[in-house]
């Protein structure tokens, strides 16, 4: 799995990596692994990560 990317975020990123109060976390919808049903995430861009508000940041 290759790393997201900060030009083409995924439609589950709330931001770019590297701002305060933005941090990595596993995909909800495909658990870190990339597939839905064999598919392709879509939530994710197949990275199996997308990018979170930090709560307290």
């Amino acid at each position: 799995m290759e790393s997201p990317d900060p030009d083409n975020p995924a439609p589950g990123d709330v931001g770019p990596p590297g701002p305060a109060g933005i941090g990595e976390n596993i995909c909800p919808r495909c658990n870190g692994t990339g597939e839905v049903d064999g598919e392709q995430c879509e939530y994710c861009n197949g990275h199996g990560k997308v990018m979170e508000g930090i709560a307290g940041a």
